[in-house]
């Protein structure tokens, strides 16, 4: 069976590579994906798009894209938090015991 696509590219004295244009399209790759590498027996290497963590939030990676997105355009909404708002920020929060391994409470009780 011949191959559907072929690429290659240079490992670098750090061991790493750049993951070639045709390849990233086939694998539908976005930057900061994570890659699964199969070593067969015959030393055929497979390469494929890592799964999501069952655990993973959906809405977390689309969101920091936004985040990012809009940093990258509006550099200058960046502002520093002062003094006074941190303060009122942990006196709000300074009785607050959080267990963020907790299950959250059933929604219909």
């Amino acid at each position: 069976m011949a191959p559907i696509i072929e690429a290659e590219s240079t490992l670098t004295d750090r061991y790493q590579t750049t993951v070639p244009e045709p390849v990233r399209r086939a694998l539908k790759l976005s930057k900061r994906d994570r890659l699964h590498y199969t070593v067969r027996s015959t030393g055929e290497v497979v390469l494929a798009r890592a799964g999501t963590p069952e655990d993973a939030d959906p809405a977390l990676a689309p969101f920091l894209e936004l985040l990012a997105r809009d940093l990258a355009a509006h550099p200058e909404r960046v502002q520093g938090l002062d003094a006074a708002f941190v303060h009122r920020l942990k006196g709000l929060v300074a009785d607050v015991d959080v267990d963020l391994d907790a299950p959250l409470p059933d929604a219909e009780a």
